[in-house]
C-alpha cells in the first residue's frame, strides 16, 4: 500500500530570491559621494557692462570718472597714462612706479569705487579704485601689449579692461 502515490515530499527546491536592498543602499551613498566630490561650477560671471546711452546724446558734454586711468600705447611704443608721457613698452618701470603712487595717494585720500564708500564688508585696500584701460592700436603686437599689462598688474591694478576704440596710427 503506497501513501500518496508519486509525490515527492523531501525535496524541495530552492526559489531564487535576490535582495536588493543592500544594493540599492550602495547605490545611494555613491551617488552621494559623486555628487560632494563633482566641483561645483561657478555660480555667476562678473562683468561690468557699459549701460547704453541714446544714439543721439552729445557726448562732448559727458565729464569722464577723475579717478579713470587710461594706459595708451602709440605705434611708435610710446606709452602714456591718461594724457603724461610716461615711457616706452620697453621698459615699463617708469609707469609701474606711476600706477603705484597714484594707488597710495588714492587709499591715503580714501579714493573709493563707486557705491563702496559705506561698504564695511570689503576691506579698505578693496575698496579703492584701481581701474586701469589699456589703449592700444589694433596693428601693435601682443606680446608688447602684455608687456604693458604685466606692468600695471605689478603695481596692484585690479581689474585691468581694454578698450577696443580704433587709435589713429
Amino acid at each position: 500500500m503506497s501513501m500518496g502515490g508519486n509525490s515527492k515530499k523531501g525535496s524541495t527546491t530552492a526559489e531564487p530570491y535576490i535582495n536588493v536592498t543592500p544594493l540599492i543602499d550602495v547605490l545611494l551613498v555613491l551617488l552621494i559621494i559623486f555628487m560632494v566630490v563633482t566641483p561645483l561650477k561657478p555660480s555667476r560671471f562678473k562683468a561690468d557692462i557699459p549701460t547704453q546711452r541714446d544714439p543721439n546724446e552729445d557726448l562732448s558734454k559727458l565729464k569722464p570718472n577723475p579717478l579713470t586711468l587710461v594706459v595708451s600705447i602709440a605705434s611708435d611704443l610710446s606709452i602714456k597714462l591718461n594724457q603724461d608721457n610716461i615711457g616706452s613698452v620697453n621698459d615699463t618701470t617708469p609707469l609701474a612706479n606711476k600706477l603705484a603712487q597714484v594707488f597710495r595717494e588714492r587709499k591715503e585720500t580714501r579714493a573709493y569705487k563707486v557705491g563702496m564708500e559705506t561698504a564695511a564688508n570689503v576691506t579698505e585696500d578693496e575698496r579703492i579704485e584701481k581701474t586701469v584701460f589699456v589703449k592700444a592700436p589694433r596693428t601693435m603686437k601682443y606680446g608688447d601689449v602684455v608687456k604693458v599689462i604685466d606692468a600695471i598688474k605689478g603695481a596692484g591694478a585690479n581689474p585691468v579692461g581694454l578698450q577696443v576704440d580704433d587709435l589713429p596710427q
